[in-house]
């Protein structure tokens, strides 16, 4: 997927509006898929996200975050830890399909179909420029951070 142009996609997202990916072209954008609102590692990715937004925007960059959770959740979830940037709802796993992040994972020792935790960088051309898959997240957002500012000093 890497060096290839995404497909136009449009997601409720939280403030009330939709995102639509064709009109976030001119900044470089991090599209991070995560599991589950409130969830600890979820909870911990979407805070350091958060931590360094100031330093993303800086590096001309934008971030969204991508679940299946429902709007009034994404709302609850970045009110409650004070998320700068907008929660995409993805309950028809359109953007889960395209990027391929449904998985069967262990929970509890049974199989579930879930997100397997994943974060995308697109440049402002709306090209793939770099991923992860089956993040973890200590210092996950850091290195997402350290390949955005590299992106930038190419361009």
């Amino acid at each position: 997927m890497t060096n290839t142009t995404i497909p136009d996609f449009t997601l409720p997202a939280t403030g009330g509006t939709d995102f639509n990916l064709k009109a976030a072209r001119g900044k470089s954008l991090v599209i991070y898929f995560y599991p589950k609102d409130n969830t600890p590692g979820c909870t911990a990715e979407s805070q350091a996200f958060r931590d360094l937004y100031p330093q993303f925007q800086k590096a001309n960059c934008e971030i969204v975050g991508i679940s299946r959770d429902s709007i009034k959740s994404h709302e609850n979830f970045k009110t409650k830890f004070s998320l700068p940037f907008a929660l995409l709802s993805d309950a028809e796993e359109k953007a889960c399909t395209q990027f391929g992040v449904i998985k069967m994972k262990k929970l509890y020792g049974k199989e579930v179909r879930g997100i397997e935790r994943s974060t995308f960088v697109l440049d402002g051309k709306g090209v793939l420029r770099h991923e992860w898959r089956g993040v973890k997240v200590p210092n996950h957002a850091q290195e997402v951070l350290t390949v955005v500012q590299s992106l930038q000093e190419a361009s």
